[in-house]
C-alpha cells in the first residue's frame, strides 16, 4: 500500500464549489490545514476549472516538494470556450472559460495531466485518480489505466488509482488492473457501509483506500445533524438514523464529525480520510475532530443498536 499522510485536504471547496471562495478564505484554510499538520493536498481539474489547482499550486510553491504530497485526477479535459456566463450548471461558481470534455483515452490522460501540473506548478505529482469514470469503465480500462502505469514506470506519478461516488465500478479496477490506491467518495461512512465489499477486495489485494466524503456532503458534518447527503436534501429516513448515531456519540462523549472521521480507519484498508473544507475555522473543527479520541465501546454500542 501507499504510504499517505492519514489526514487529507479536499480541494473541492476550495474551487469555488457551490458558493465563491475568496482568496483570503481558500489560503486561510491551507495554512490552518499546514499549520495543523495535513500534508496530503488533493485536488481535480474538475474543482473550479482549474481554480483548486492553482490557489494549492501557489499555496505550496515555498514548501519543499519532499515535505508534502498532492493528488490530482484525469478523465475530464479542460477546454478553452467562449460565451460568458458561469459554471454554475456543474457545481462551481466561477467564470465559464472552459468547458470539460471527457476524455479517458492515453492522450487525454496525459494531455490532462500536463495541464494539471502547470497549473499546479509542480514537476509531478504522488498520486493520479481516473475521476468518476462511471460511463466510461471500458474505455478507462483499456486505455486510461495503462497510459498512468506507463507514467508510473517512468517515474512521473508514485502511484496510481480510480476516484467515484460508487464502488462496483472501482471494484472491477481493483480485480481488472494493477492500480494502487482508491479514492472512495460517501460510501463507506458511520452513516453507510455499502462499499464495505470493495474494501475488504482492497484490503486482499493490497491496494489503498482513500475515504472521501466522510460526513456524506453535510449530513454529519456538525455536532447537529444536518440535512444534505449526497449534495441534495436527505431523505427523512437517512436523517433519523444520523440523529440516532448521535444520540448515542452523546453518550460516549463523542460528536458526530468525530466519529465520521474516525470510523473509516477501523477498516485496515483504509489508510487516509480527505476533509474538505473552504474557511480556517472549518479546518481548525475538523483537524480538532480528527484528534479527539473516539472509544472502542461506542463502536460497540452502535452495532448493538443496529446503527453499524
Amino acid at each position: 500500500m501507499i504510504p499517505l499522510p492519514r489526514l487529507g485536504f479536499g480541494g473541492g471547496p476550495i474551487g469555488n464549489l457551490y458558493t465563491e471562495v475568496s482568496d483570503s478564505d481558500a489560503f486561510g484554510a491551507l495554512e490552518t490545514a499546514w499549520g495543523n499538520g495535513v500534508r496530503y493536498f488533493d485536488t481535480a481539474p474538475h474543482y473550479g476549472l482549474g481554480l483548486s489547482e492553482r490557489r494549492i499550486g501557489e499555496f505550496l510553491a515555498d514548501k519543499p516538494r519532499s515535505s508534502f504530497v498532492v493528488s490530482t485526477k484525469v478523465g475530464r479535459v479542460l477546454e478553452p470556450c467562449t460565451g460568458g456566463g458561469e459554471d454554475r450548471a456543474n457545481g462551481f461558481a466561477v467564470p465559464a472559460t472552459h468547458r470539460r470534455r471527457w476524455d479517458f483515452s492515453a492522450d487525454g490522460v496525459r494531455r490532462s495531466l500536463e495541464s494539471s501540473l502547470d497549473r499546479l506548478g509542480l514537476d509531478r505529482v504522488d498520486v493520479v485518480y481516473l475521476h468518476d469514470p462511471d460511463e466510461h469503465g471500458d474505455q478507462a480500462i483499456a486505455e486510461a489505466v495503462p497510459a498512468l502505469a506507463a507514467l508510473r514506470s517512468e517515474g512521473a506519478v508514485r502511484a496510481i488509482g480510480v476516484g467515484m461516488n460508487q464502488w462496483e465500478l472501482p471494484a472491477r479496477f481493483v480485480r481488472e488492473t494493477d492500480v494502487d490506491v482508491v479514492l472512495l467518495a460517501g460510501r463507506y461512512t458511520v452513516l453507510e457501509q455499502t462499499g464495505a465489499e470493495l474494501l475488504t477486495l482492497c484490503a486482499s489485494r493490497g491496494v489503498s483506500v482513500v475515504a472521501a466524503g466522510v460526513f456524506n456532503s453535510g449530513l454529519l458534518a456538525r455536532p447537529e445533524v444536518g440535512d444534505t447527503y449526497d449534495y441534495r436534501a436527505a431523505p427523512v429516513s437517512l436523517v433519523e438514523k444520523a440523529r440516532r448515531i448521535a444520540e448515542v456519540c452523546s453518550r460516549h462523549g463523542v460528536t458526530l464529525p468525530q466519529a465520521a472521521i474516525a470510523f473509516p480507519f477501523r477498516h485496515p484498508a483504509v489508510v487516509s480520510v480527505l476533509l474538505g473544507v473552504r474557511t480556517a475555522d472549518e479546518m481548525r473543527a475538523n483537524a480538532s475532530a480528527a484528534s479527539a479520541p473516539v472509544p472502542d465501546a461506542l463502536w460497540d454500542d452502535l452495532a448493538s443498536a443496529g446503527l453499524l
